[in-house]
């Protein structure tokens, strides 16, 4: 392929905050990655995405409030401290860190924002991986409890937080199977 957009598309990949480096992420790249997201495709321009960005001590707030609600709502009997302290660790780790909420307008099915929103994180990665930043789309059950953190509005979800840093990882293959396996002709 020597079409950029379709390289980025191909190999793009999860990066984990193992292979993340102590590189700061600009607040320029940052605002670049964050306007590509807002091009991404929305019915009725409801434009429904909307993100909080941890950075610096925002992520080890962010950190703290994840292995609280972890205290909070694990059961006794699957309570650890280490997956205590992996909640916290995850966010710290990271660069920048940015919670993705599905604005619900009313003006389309709940399921058109919630696409568009995933079109949105989908331009996220790519912009990143273009700027030779890696991320990955963590979506923990706790996320479901950062509302009040997040000072969410009635209207509104988190579904997820991306976790994103430079990275020392090589370029590799994808691992897909054949397109032909999941298309049919109807000519």
């Amino acid at each position: 392929m020597s079409n950029e957009v379709l390289n980025a598309i191909k190999f793009r990949r999860t990066v984990s905050q193992n292979s993340f480096t102590d590189q700061d992420i600009s607040k320029e790249d940052i605002l670049t990655i964050l306007e590509a997201a807002n091009a991404a495709p929305t019915h009725k321009r409801t434009q429904p995405w909307r993100f909080v960005i941890f950075r610096k001590e925002g992520l080890q707030r962010l950190g703290n409030e994840l292995a609280r609600i972890y205290r909070q709502v694990t059961p006794a009997d699957k309570y650890t401290e280490q997956g205590e302290q992996n909640m916290a660790k995850k966010a710290t780790m990271s660069n920048v860190a940015i919670a993705i909420i599905v604005n619900y307008t009313g003006d389309v099915p709940e399921w058109e924002e919630l696409a568009a929103t995933a079109c949105a994180v989908q331009n996220i990665w790519l912009s990143a991986h273009s700027l030779g930043i890696g991320g990955y789309w963590a979506t923990p059950g706790l996320i479901n409890h950062l509302g009040e953190f997040l000072r969410l509005k009635e209207n509104q979800k988190c579904i997820g937080i991306f976790y994103m840093g430079h990275h020392n990882m090589d370029t590799r293959e994808p691992v897909r199977g054949s397109i032909e396996d999941k298309i049919r002709w109807e000519e």
